[in-house]
């Protein structure tokens, strides 16, 4: 674990009880956020359909135990719990859950959510100031309510990959699940947003969280645009309609630079040993972002060939240009600037005989008090059953009996997404 100066009690959402009931990467990022804040997250899982992403990442010692690295990449400060809510025994478990939580986090989709008796009237109606925050592929309502997703489908569907890629490509998928991460992100805020409305009116709250419509939020410029304009942006591939703004190939390697502005685009002409060319810049009040587009192209093209993107970077950085060698991830994470920074924490492995701790991403966000930060380690399947029945006020004799009933399969379920 990494060391804190910091008390854990200082995390903002110390207190703060929530109820995973989700699988896959969006809900499960949501329910992380939340956790690395504070919260104390409990991921229900059924004995007989374990969350699928157990499975998943390229160590096979890992998903051998239930413990895959994509799992493991968004599970940290979590417990887990063992609830079949196919089963009698599961409604006083989870009456008794419900009353105990401030949140219920949920990425079924509706038909499904009502068949397992956590949809929002019936949780409501168990505890009414709670807050229920459903994710699915294109939310509550509309004639897609109820159709499945995943977020290359969203993708698709959303404009997202039509807007990547060239012309001579085509469509090109972002590879990253970038919709499933921006999905929980919105989802986290919104949850956090009620939390705070809740401690002034009492009030508890439905929240209603749609892929679809956190890709139209993560593309929000070109979204406004194609409004006005009733014209789809056009696929520029690693280019922009400005030439200073765009990846180049050099001597070794890619340089992308972002010379976006009047000052910046002067201040690249000028490392490149263009005074004239940045002279006539500085004089001019408006940039046509076309402008001498083929010819300022073709004339950065014959200079970057000349040296290596590393060298690139530090000529540009030094003037002030905004410009970045174009890294493997790899690479990045073992950049001193990372070092630097908090997005990047070790969690404990007791999973795989190397015992080497792991490292995941935290947050995107650091503060003076209160940081988020991971204290334990991804749960096994269930590892907590009997400790948070216990705090439910189970005795002994109906732990025991509940425990025996368990059998973990370890077969995944189908996505209700």
């Amino acid at each position: 674990m990494q060391k804190s100066e910091l008390p854990i009690s200082d995390l903002p959402l110390k207190g703060v009880r929530v109820l995973d009931f989700t699988h896959v990467l969006a809900g499960p990022f949501c329910t992380y956020q939340l956790a690395v804040m504070g919260a104390d997250v409990i991921k229900v899982e059924s004995q007989e359909c374990i969350d699928m992403m157990r499975f998943n990442g390229p160590d096979a010692a890992f998903a051998e135990q239930d413990m895959g690295l994509a799992f493991q990449a968004q599970s940290a400060n979590k417990r887990a719990l063992v609830l079949d809510l196919k089963q009698g025994n599961a409604a006083a478990v989870l009456d008794r859950l419900v009353r105990s939580a401030d949140v219920l986090v949920v990425n079924y989709r509706k038909s499904a959510a009502q068949k397992l008796s956590i949809d929002y009237d019936r949780i409501k109606a168990t505890n009414p100031a709670i807050i229920y925050c459903s994710l699915s592929g294109y939310g509550q309502t509309g004639p897609k309510a109820d159709h499945p997703a995943y977020d290359n489908v969203i993708q698709a569907f959303s404009g997202l990959m039509a807007a990547t890629g060239t012309e001579e490509s085509g469509p090109v998928r972002v590879g990253p699940p970038v919709l499933d991460y921006g999905t929980g992100a919105q989802a986290a805020m919104a949850i956090m947003g009620s939390l705070f409305q809740r401690e002034r009116t009492g009030i508890g709250n439905f929240i209603d969280i749609a892929m679809l419509d956190s890709a139209l939020m993560l593309m929000s410029s070109i979204v406004a645009e194609t409004a006005k304009t009733a014209k789809p942006p056009t696929r520029m591939g690693n280019r922009s309609a400005r030439a200073t703004y765009g990846c180049y190939t050099t001597r070794k390697g890619e340089i992308m630079i972002g010379a976006y502005t009047r000052q910046q685009m002067s201040k690249l002409w000028r490392a490149l040993g263009k005074s004239e060319k940045a002279a006539q810049i500085e004089q001019r009040e408006h940039l046509s972002i076309d402008e001498s587009f083929n010819e300022d192209t073709e004339q950065l093209c014959s200079i970057f060939i000349t040296r290596s993107a590393q060298e690139w970077e530090a000529i540009l950085i030094a003037a002030d240009v905004p410009a970045a060698r174009v890294r493997t991830l790899d690479e990045c994470m073992r950049e001193p600037q990372l070092q630097s920074r908090s997005v990047l924490q070790k969690i404990a492995n007791d999973v795989t005989q190397d015992k080497q701790d792991l490292t995941v991403p935290v947050s995107a966000w650091q503060s003076s008090v209160g940081s988020p930060r991971v204290t334990t380690a991804p749960p096994t399947v269930g590892e907590h059953t009997a400790e948070i029945l216990t705090e439910l006020g189970f005795n002994d004799d109906e732990i025991n009996r509940y425990c025996e009933t368990l059998q973990c399969t370890g077969s995944t379920t189908e996505s209700q997404y």
